[in-house]
């Protein structure tokens, strides 16, 4: 029995769709590389907002006076490891930039009936207003971002399987307590005490006054717990 050269030829039909879908991909590079200007890019992404509506909650009256506002940034370098791994097997290393301001008020609507005494000429007044307070951070998201993160082997595989929103948080609200804790060791409280007099000052010389006392907070009190620090 002679041997025979079996060609097996592939039928037409199946070249066909061979070459339709070559062709497609060769289509699909060049519109991804800009390489046909009439072509667009099938790559492309784009964003659909599918956002329901507002809802508004609730509604405050608010009676302060904000007399002072302060900007911050802060760098927040958080790391975790684990005690008996490598970093490069399990660890976590972020530098997150944290921006945001403090706004430092006076509430004018705590005040007692008390704390405002006229004169019969109605020439003099004295005020007295509670200290200025600090209201919370507010984290300014379009400036607060992570500069650099490295995770170890195990860490990017739970990365994989699950989300960094808590990580995420996590930064965020470490960064605005640096901030906040940073902002009461400033003189915000001071200058909004000082604006706010400016202001009652001059809203009441408008009004015919001439002899204007504005004070802020009860005298201190000394403390039990320790002894007062000498003064410089």
């Amino acid at each position: 029995m002679n041997a025979e050269n079996v060609v097996s030829r592939t039928p037409w039909w199946a070249r066909a769709v061979i070459a339709l879908a070559g062709l497609m991909v060769l289509v699909l590079l060049l519109g991804g590389l800009h390489l046909l200007p009439g072509l667009p890019n099938p790559f492309a992404e784009r964003t659909n907002d599918r956002s329901g509506p507002v809802l508004l909650k609730s509604i405050q009256d608010m009676s302060r006076y904000e007399g002072a506002s302060g900007n911050f940034e802060v760098v927040v370098d958080l790391q975790k490891d684990a005690k008996y791994l490598p970093d490069i097997v399990h660890g976590e290393r972020t530098l997150y930039v944290g921006a945001g301001s403090v706004d430092a008020y006076v509430d004018l609507g705590s005040l007692k009936s008390d704390a405002v005494t006229v004169s019969d000429d109605r020439k003099s007044t004295a005020i007295r207003l509670p200290h200025a307070a600090l209201e919370r951070t507010n984290l300014d998201p379009e400036r607060s971002y992570v500069v650099s993160q490295k995770r170890g082997l195990f860490d990017r595989v739970g990365d994989f399987f699950g989300s960094d929103t808590g990580n995420a948080q996590k930064l965020s609200i470490l960064a605005a307590k640096k901030i906040q804790d940073a902002a009461k060791k400033t003189e915000l409280t001071a200058r909004a005490e000082a604006n706010t007099r400016s202001m009652l000052q001059g809203m009441l010389t408008s009004l015919g006054f001439t002899d204007i006392s504005i004070s802020f907070g009860p005298p201190p009190q000394p403390s039990h717990s320790a002894p007062a620090s000498p003064s410089s």
